[in-house]
Formats: structure tokens, C-alpha cells, sequence
């Protein structure tokens, strides 16, 4: 295991490439199973996420070729089981289900595991397979499905904190097979669905309407293989204008799709950050005092869940009082305690966080307990005065790819140590 050690105080400068996105790739990688034909990924991020998801794939009949960011996929899929020792680490992998049904007809895909940020069900995307006119069932930890032909059907798949990004993905990549037309109400908009979709496109599905509430989707009796590249990582862009603003600091992230982050760039704008569009890059220009500003997570296009913890290490320091409020995972607040070590004045109150922000953080060692959390702790130590020791940072190697690389890069005093 080990941990990161930051000397804070320093401020960042020069520019930084973002990587691709971790929760397009996921989806993508699963989505190989439609077809036997060859997939050449591009962009994707080397993470630890990314290798469980290639694993998975090897355990059920594909062969993965790794070449640095590229990823080439081929052969066919000869077991519809997902082991239960890579799907209870990630929950991206659960991703697997709607295309095993669909290219098999059949799938036993263990409940999924994950980071520890409140109760995630798996209720919509079994409604979204039966919608489909399969049939699935418990047993022993797995979800067991089957289907001897998947029909398409209209589907509601809105749910008690909004739309489900993992399950949208799962009724697409199994309609795209499915007889007849299916019609998603209330899909998922993020933009790692918009990626998905064009993959399934250019794979030969006919998919229309992703990145909106109602996606129409066309089965076809086959896919076929393709070459395609991943997008940009919109949360890792993001973490990296919190980290600037958080540091006082002007840097350039390059590789940006701005309209994925129009949420957070009108916090920052209200907060006195200074925020240029130029093509596909992002400047940031931060002022010595910013003023605080309440946040509400919603699903996409509103305040990304995922970008919660580092707004809220922002806010920690930022003069007056702020409230962040998760509508997405309303107990995703176990960085606080942590944040509250390095003398930050957080309480919780039910779904929301009460920040009074103070002048300064104090190094300390502390815990990660999830990937977005871990993010959090690093802005903090970076703007905390003194040494700063994160431990767990196997979390951050899920996320985000040479995080320490890329903050040395900017200047930051950043070192991997053995815990």
C-alpha cells in the first residue's frame, strides 16, 4: 500500500493535459461483448479501474491487448458469468449485465462494489431488462438473467435521486441487439452516455437522442468491430480548475470539453475565479479572495456528485459560510471528518454539509475513503500549511491517472511513498 506525502503551500503553474474519461471507458470496454469483431480503443486512462474492467473481460471469453492508452479487443464472448472478485471491487464493472444478456442470452453478474458513498440499488437496471423482456432473479450475491430474445419496449428509468448513468448504460447496450424499437424516458444525460452512445453507433447500432432524457434506440441483428476514441475526463478537468482556484494559482488544462462543466465554471465565476474558454483548453485565473457560494449536486447538467468533496475543500477556505447539498448520494460525506483534521469547520446536517471557511489548513495525516474524497484531501494539502500524509491512495489510482506526475508537472511537492 501506499501514501501520498504533500508539502503544502505552493502554487501551481503551467498546463496540464486531461486524461480520458474513466466513466466512458468502463461502459465502452463492456460494451466489446456485442460484438466479435476487433475494437481499437483510444484515450483511455491507465487506471486501476481500467485493468479490473480488461480482467473482467479475459474471464469471459475476450482477448485484451494493452499498448499504452490504447486497448484493442477481440474474439468472442464464451461465458455469460462475471467473476465475483473483480465486480465487488468496481462498480462500474455491473456495466457487463446488459451486454452478456444480450450477445449470450444469458448473464450471472455479481452485485456490484465500489467506493463507500451511501446505498447505490441495482433496482433500475433490472426494471430496464425486464422491461426488455427478460427474466432475472437473486442467488447467492448474483443477479442471474436470461432471455431467449430481447423485444424492445418504452421505459421509464427515473429514480428516487434522478437518473441512473450505469443502468441507461446497460438497457442501450442491450436494446442495441434487442428486436424492435426501445425508448428510454428519463435516461441519463451525462456526457460518458453521449460517449457510449457514439460508440454503439459507430459499431453499427442506431441509437438517437443520447445525452437527453428520451433515447431511441433501433436493435440490429449484428455489430461490428471499430476504432474510437475516448473523451475527455470532465471530473478530472474539474478537480484539476478546483485545485488552481484552491491554490490561487493560473493554469491551463488542456483537452476540455467546457460544456461538460458549465455547472461548476458558473460556481467558480460567482466566487470571483476567473474562467477562459480558448478552443478546447481551459485557463483559470484566481483571485486572493474568493466569497463563498452554496452548491446542490444534481444529475447532468446540474453540479456533478463527483465533483462534490473538492468544491467542498474549496469552500473550506474560503471566507463566510457555504452549504453543499448531495441530491445524488445524500451520505456522501465521509471527508469531512478527514477535512475537519486538517482544521477545517465543517458539520453535517442531514444531506447537507455547513462549511465556515477559515484562513488557513494544517498538514496532517489522514485517511482517503473513496476516490473523489481522496481528490478532496489533495487540494487540501496542497493549500495546507505544513506536511500533509494521505493514506489509502490506491482509491486516487482508481480515478486519476499519474495524479502525482501531473501535480509535480505544475510545480506541486508531491511524493509517492511506500505506507
Amino acid at each position: 500500500m501506499e501514501k501520498f506525502v504533500i508539502e503544502g503551500g505552493r502554487p501551481l503553474k503551467g498546463e496540464i493535459r486531461v486524461s480520458g474519461s474513466k466513466n466512458a471507458t468502463l461502459p465502452i470496454l463492456a460494451a466489446t461483448l456485442l460484438t466479435d469483431g476487433v475494437c481499437e480503443i483510444r484515450n483511455v486512462p491507465k487506471l486501476r479501474d481500467t485493468w479490473t474492467m480488461c480482467k473482467l473481460l479475459r474471464t469471459l471469453g475476450k482477448t485484451v491487448e494493452i499498448s499504452g492508452n490504447k486497448v484493442t479487443i477481440s474474439g468472442s464472448a464464451n461465458t455469460p458469468v462475471a467473476d465475483y472478485k473483480l465486480v465487488s471491487t468496481m462498480r462500474g464493472s455491473f456495466c457487463v449485465l446488459g451486454p452478456l444478456l444480450a450477445k449470450l442470452g444469458k448473464a450471472k453478474v455479481s452485485m456490484p462494489g465500489g467506493c463507500v458513498i451511501g446505498v447505490r440499488p441495482i433496482d433500475l437496471h433490472l426494471k430496464g431488462i425486464l422491461a426488455l423482456g427478460a427474466k432475472a432473479d437473486f442467488e447467492a450475491g448474483n443477479v442471474i438473467a436470461s432471455a431467449s430474445k430481447l423485444k424492445g419496449a418504452q421505459m421509464y428509468l427515473g429514480g428516487t435521486f434522478g437518473s441512473s448513468v450505469l443502468a441507461t448504460a446497460n438497457v442501450m447496450m442491450a436494446a442495441a441487439l434487442a428486436h424492435g424499437e426501445t425508448i428510454i424516458e428519463s435516461a441519463a444525460c451525462e456526457p460518458e452516455i453521449e460517449d457510449l452512445g457514439s460508440f454503439l453507433s459507430a459499431m453499427g447500432a442506431k441509437i438517437e437522442g443520447q445525452g437527453t432524457p428520451r433515447i431511441v434506440i433501433n436493435g440490429v441483428r449484428k455489430l461490428h468491430g471499430v476504432s474510437y476514441r475516448i473523451g475527455s475526463d470532465r471530473i478530472e478537468a474539474g478537480t484539476f480548475l478546483l485545485m488552481a482556484a484552491a491554490v490561487k494559482s493560473d493554469i491551463l488544462v488542456k483537452d476540455v470539453q467546457y460544456n461538460h462543466l458549465l455547472a461548476l465554471i458558473d460556481k467558480l465565476s460567482y466566487t470571483g475565479v476567473r474562467v477562459d474558454k480558448d478552443g478546447s483548453d481551459i485557463r483559470i485565473r484566481c483571485k486572493k479572495i474568493l466569497k463563498p457560494a452554496n452548491v446542490v449536486t444534481h444529475p447532468h447538467p446540474g453540479f456533478p456528485t463527483d465533483l462534490q468533496a473538492q468544491y467542498m475543500a474549496l469552500m473550506a477556505i474560503t471566507p463566510g459560510v457555504s452549504i453543499v447539498t448531495d441530491r445524488v448520494f445524500p451520505d456522501r460525506f465521509m471527508h469531512i471528518a478527514e477535512l475537519n483534521r486538517m482544521g477545517a469547520q465543517i458539520r453535517r446536517d442531514t444531506g447537507s454539509a455547513i462549511i465556515e471557511g477559515v484562513r488557513q489548513l494544517y498538514g496532517a495525516p489522514v485517511m482517503a475513503s473513496d476516490l473523489r474524497a481522496s481528490a478532496a484531501l489533495v487540494i487540501a494539502g496542497l493549500v495546507a500549511k505544513g506536511k500533509t500524509e494521505i493514506h489509502r491512495i490506491y482509491h486516487l489510482d482508481r480515478g486519476y491517472e499519474d495524479l502525482d506526475q501531473k501535480l509535480i508537472q505544475l510545480g506541486a511537492k508531491v511524493f509517492r511513498e511506500k505506507d
